[in-house]
């Protein structure tokens, strides 16, 4: 099995270029390209605020490819991308097929587009089938993924898009392409509130499965944390991907790791080692 890792995380402290360095010279087959910066959000006012990075300038296609080339230099590919969200903010879903463009030319064969988190399969069907045809343009395909809402009263995450065997599998169904596809996110999918677990998910969704978002949590918050490192059971995770034949990346999404962890430019090269030992943990469940 590969394993591959969101660079948001890294770029936080090195930049996009020096991430992708990191994740070869840290043992990872592959890297996930975070698109984040791509927009930045302003919830409150709902608007897009100014932004001087290389993906929200003219230039974005040429710095995917710059990207594409030091993974490559480095022995290492783009394996899957994160487009910007929330993808229910009319000003974010303008940046959604150039997310699609940048994964084609970073190499990438999957973006991962959130849905919206209060929609209806039917309401992100018309999202998805907006950006299917784009997409096979691209030759990329999209993956939804299982999202949560939270519960001031209860103190727990609470139903969203996909976050159910049955939501999710209707996400998928009633859009029936086969450019579209899952990527479950194993810390959502285990948090109070959610009522399955990953392993359920995965079985559920079998062939629908496409990617993955892997990272560990107390199974109340969305802590995005390094495996093995707090409550998660990756062997039920193993055994039900096992049980299915899945065969795609195994790809971190512990982007708090590095920050919690008190990682900067001096050691962050420890940090993504410490990352890339853990999804070989799991790599070797298999």
């Amino acid at each position: 099995m590969k394993i591959s890792t969101e660079i948001a995380s890294i770029a936080r402290i090195t930049g996009e270029e020096k991430a992708v360095e990191l994740c070869a010279e840290a043992g990872f087959d592959a890297w996930d390209f975070s698109m984040f910066s791509m927009c930045k959000y302003d919830r409150v006012n709902d608007c897009l605020l100014s932004n001087d990075h290389p993906l929200a300038g003219k230039d974005y296609l040429a710095f995917a490819r710059k990207l594409k080339k030091i993974g490559l230099d480095n022995g290492i590919v783009c394996n899957q991308s994160h487009a910007p969200f929330p993808t229910s903010a009319p000003c974010i879903a303008s940046y959604l097929k150039r997310a699609i463009e940048c994964t084609a030319e970073a190499g990438g064969e999957i973006c991962i587009i959130h849905p919206m988190n209060n929609g209806t399969p039917e309401e992100n069907k018309e999202m998805y089938l907006s950006l299917l045809p784009f997409a096979k343009d691209c030759n990329v395909k999209i993956a939804t993924e299982n999202m949560w809402n939270w519960d001031d009263e209860k103190g727990h995450s609470s139903f969203a898009a996909c976050a159910t065997p049955k939501s999710f599998c209707e996400h998928i169904d009633v859009v029936g392409d086969n450019f579209f596809g899952a990527c479950l996110d194993i810390g959502h999918a285990e948090m109070k509130g959610s009522d399955t677990s990953a392993a359920e998910l995965i079985r559920a969704l079998n062939k629908r499965l496409i990617a993955l978002h892997i990272h560990d949590n107390d199974k109340l918050h969305d802590s995005h944390q390094i495996p093995f490192s707090m409550d998660i059971d990756f062997t039920e995770m193993v055994k039900a991907l096992k049980e299915i034949g899945y065969n795609g990346y195994l790809t971190l999404e512990a982007e708090q790791y590095l920050k919690t962890s008190g990682y900067t430019g001096d050691n962050a090269l420890k940090g993504v080692k410490e990352l890339a030992y853990s999804a070989r943990k799991i790599a070797d469940m298999f």
